[in-house]
Order: structure tokens, then C-alpha cells, then sequence
């Protein structure tokens, strides 16, 4: 048994070292597992498995030897040995003293069913310090939750992650305001972001091309007529950049993204309007384009065939 067990011990410590047998070979086992596609790591675990079931195996017929090895003891040797430090653990706190087989009598209870008798155990000591323990975990839960009320109750930690949540949320619209620019800017139509548009213009554009739009030093933003195009982006570009040469100051540096972003959504607003007097316009005419759908398909591709007329 002494033999089996070195010999069990020698094969586990080889395994062990086996990371550090391939530590210092040449080839590098990491970047070899990285090549791996797969398949092959899927019967690369399925291997480790295997050898670890076989290693359980092992230690579980080491095991059995053992347990009938004092069997076989126990039964020859009329001498009474000493009970091990595991049989004291187990009748202590796993499976209790048990009655002998010539004493059930002492416990037989007068149920009887086809012979079988009721016996009046005792309750294993496992399940006895688990009952005690439920009992301390329930009083330390009534005392932290409703008495001390030092833990949170559910509705506490759902409100407080509503509340992270919120910030979040704020943090996240604030990212996405401070990062727009003349790529992904969005036409605002809310009526929040039309009004804050409206008083910077007043504030900032209107001595130049007039409250109403209608153009003066600047030209007339009421038209469809732009000198550098009139989309959401252009404009917004134009307000960031400005156009130096002819008197257009850069606004990147005295207003905020979102506020150029409610100022260009407001002037696109006034499209239409009819401003007091106003200037000629300038430029080319503007027209959004109607973007088509992807999945729009042709008559070549739908299979229709143009009708002739005979």
C-alpha cells in the first residue's frame, strides 16, 4: 500500500511539473495554443478532462483500498485499535454514533410495514449544526435589515440603482453632446433646443443677417439659396469654422457644441419664412436628397419585363 501510494504521489508531482519542463523547452507551448483553431482546443479539453477523470479514479480506488484495507484489519484482529482522527470527525459531525444492529430494539417504534420496521433515529450532526446555523444567519438578517437597518432591502438597492443609473444616463449625454461635430451633428427639432437656438441667434447672429433671417452684412437664410450648402452639417460647419475672408467668424471657441448644434437647427427652422427685407439671394439652390431604401429592389431584379406597345 506504502508502494502504491509513493507511486501515486511521484505521478501527481510530475504532472505538476509539468508547466515548468515546457517553461524551459525552446518551443513556445502559449503561442501554440493561440494557432490552435477550434476543434482542436475542443479535443485539447476533452483530453484534460479524460486525464483528470482518470486522475479521480485513481485517488478514489487509493481510497477503497485504504477503507478495505482497515476493513480487513478490523475483522482479523481481535485487539480493539484506537478509532482514527476521521472516524472521531465523522461520528462527531457527520454521521453520529450509531446504534448496533443487537440494540435497534432500544429505537423500534411500533410501525411496522411488510416487515419493515420504524426506527427512531437521531437527527445526523450535520443537519443539526445547519439547522443552527439557519437559525444564527436569521436573527443576524432581522437585526442588520429591520432592526439596526444597516443592509439595504430590495427596494433600497433597486432605488439606488435607478439613481446610478440616472447619472449614468446623464454622464453618457453629456459624452455625446460634447462630441458632436460637423460628421454627426442631427438636426434638433425639440422645442427646448429650437428656444435656447433661437436666443443665441438673436444674441450672436441677428446683426449680421437680421432677426427674421432675411440677410444684411451676412446673406438670407430664409431661402433655399446657400453658399456653402445647407444641410444640418454644412451649417453647422459654417457656425464652427466660420468663412474668414468674408467676415465670418469661427464660433467653435465661444459656443459649445450643443449650442452650435440648436443654433444650426434653429436657422434651418426659418426656411420658408418671409423675412421684413430680404436680401437677394446667393448661391446655389439647395435640395436635401431623399435617401433611398437598401433593400430596394430593381425590375431586373424583382424579374418584370417592360411592356411594349404594338
Amino acid at each position: 500500500m506504502k508502494k502504491l501510494k509513493l507511486s501515486l504521489i511521484t505521478w501527481v508531482c510530475l504532472i505538476l511539473a509539468m508547466p515548468v519542463y515546457g517553461q524551459q523547452s525552446d518551443i513556445n507551448w502559449v503561442s501554440q495554443l493561440q494557432e490552435m483553431d477550434r476543434n482542436q482546443m475542443v479535443l485539447l479539453v476533452i483530453i484534460g478532462v479524460t486525464l483528470v477523470l482518470i486522475l479521480f479514479l485513481m485517488l478514489v480506488m487509493l481510497y477503497l483500498l485504504s477503507f478495505l484495507r482497515s476493513v480487513l484489519r478490523k475483522n482479523t484482529s481481535a485487539e480493539e485499535t484506537a478509532p482514527s482522527w476521521w472516524q472521531r470527525f465523522n461520528e462527531r459531525f457527520v454521521s453520529g454514533k450509531m446504534k448496533p444492529i443487537d440494540e435497534e430494539k432500544e429505537i423500534a417504534l411500533d410501525h411496522s410495514y411488510d416487515g419493515i420496521v420504524e426506527l427512531d433515529n437521531f437527527m445526523p450532526p450535520w443537519l443539526k449544526w445547519l439547522f443552527y446555523a439557519t437559525i444564527a444567519f436569521g436573527i443576524v438578517y432581522f437585526f442588520n435589515y429591520s432592526v439596526f437597518q444597516i443592509g439595504k432591502t430590495q427596494i433600497q438597492e433597486y432605488e439606488e440603482e435607478l439613481r446610478l443609473a440616472a447619472l449614468q444616463e446623464e454622464e453618457r449625454k453629456a459624452f455625446n453632446l460634447t462630441g458632436i461635430d460637423e460628421t454627426n451633428v442631427q438636426f434638433d427639432a425639440s422645442g427646448p433646443s429650437l428656444k435656447a437656438g433661437q436666443t443665441l441667434y438673436e444674441g450672436n447672429c441677428a446683426a449680421c443677417h437680421a432677426a427674421d433671417g432675411g440677410g444684411g452684412v451676412g446673406p438670407n437664410l430664409t431661402d433655399e439659396y446657400w453658399l456653402h450648402g445647407g444641410s444640418i452639417n454644412d451649417v453647422f460647419r459654417i457656425i464652427k469654422y466660420g468663412v474668414v475672408e468674408k467676415g465670418m467668424i469661427p464660433w467653435n471657441d465661444q459656443l459649445s457644441p450643443e449650442q452650435m448644434q440648436q443654433v444650426a437647427s434653429y436657422i434651418l427652422t426659418m426656411q420658408g419664412t418671409t423675412p421684413a427685407n430680404p436680401k437677394e439671394p446667393q448661391g446655389e439652390r439647395y435640395e436635401s436628397a431623399i435617401e433611398q431604401p437598401v433593400d430596394a429592389l430593381g425590375e431586373d431584379e424583382l424579374g418584370l419585363e417592360s411592356a411594349s406597345l404594338e
